[in-house]
C-alpha cells in the first residue's frame, strides 16, 4: 500500500527555493510513498466575517481533503524575518477551521527548508513547534533538514542542482516515511 505525504510550500514566489525543494522531494521520496503537492496560493487572508457569510473557500476545503487523505504531512518553510511566513500559517489556520482541527490530530508531520541565510530555515522551523502542538500533530523531530545559502543549490527557476542536497533531501524523507 503506497503511503501518501501532502507536502505545502509555504512560498508563493515562482521560482521558490522551497517549491524547488518541496519538487525534489517528490523525486526522491523513498519507494511505497509518494508526495502529493498541495497550494496555498488560492487561500485567501482568514476572515472570519468571510467564514461565517460563505463557509470555507473551496481552496481550503480541497487542502482538507488532500490533508484527510494523507499519511502525513510535509511542510516546506521559507524563513521571513527569522519566523513563519503569514501566508503559509494563514493557509494552516484556515485548513483548522471548521472540521479540519480534527485532521492534524495525530497527523504526522515534518518540517523542512531552504533559505539564503547561513542558519536555513531553524528559526522558522522552531516557530512552527507552538503550532503543530496546538493542532495536536504527530510532530516527527527523528532529525531536522535545513538548506541554509539556498542560491548556491538551486537555479534560477528554483531547481534544486546540489546532489548533496538531493541526497540529504532522499535520507529525511525515509525516515519520516518510515515513521508513517
Amino acid at each position: 500500500m503506497t503511503k501518501t505525504i501532502l507536502g505545502l510550500s509555504g512560498s508563493l514566489r515562482r521560482a521558490s527555493f522551497n517549491a524547488g525543494l518541496l519538487r525534489a522531494a517528490a523525486e526522491v521520496v523513498p519507494e511505497g510513498t509518494r508526495i502529493q503537492i498541495g497550494s496555498i496560493r488560492e487561500v485567501p487572508l482568514y476572515d472570519g466575517d468571510q467564514e461565517d457569510a460563505s463557509g470555507l473557500p473551496e481552496s481550503v476545503r480541497q487542502l482538507q481533503a488532500q490533508l484527510a487523505a494523507a499519511d502525513g504531512l510535509l511542510l516546506v518553510t521559507p524563513e521571513y524575518n527569522n519566523g513563519v511566513p503569514g501566508v503559509f500559517k494563514n493557509a494552516i489556520d484556515w485548513m483548522s477551521r471548521g472540521d479540519g482541527l480534527a485532521m492534524f490530530v495525530g497527523k504526522p508531520v515534518a518540517v523542512i527548508g531552504a533559505s539564503t541565510g547561513g542558519f536555513g530555515t531553524i528559526l522558522a522551523q522552531s516557530h512552527w513547534l507552538p503550532v503543530l502542538r496546538t493542532l495536536k500533530t504527530d510532530f516527527w523531530a527523528e532529525t531536522r533538514l535545513m538548506v541554509s545559502r539556498a542560491e548556491k543549490v538551486f537555479d534560477d527557476q528554483g531547481n534544486l542542482t546540489d546532489d548533496k542536497t538531493r541526497d540529504a533531501l532522499r535520507n529525511y524523507l525515509a525516515g519520516f516515511a518510515a515513521s508513517l
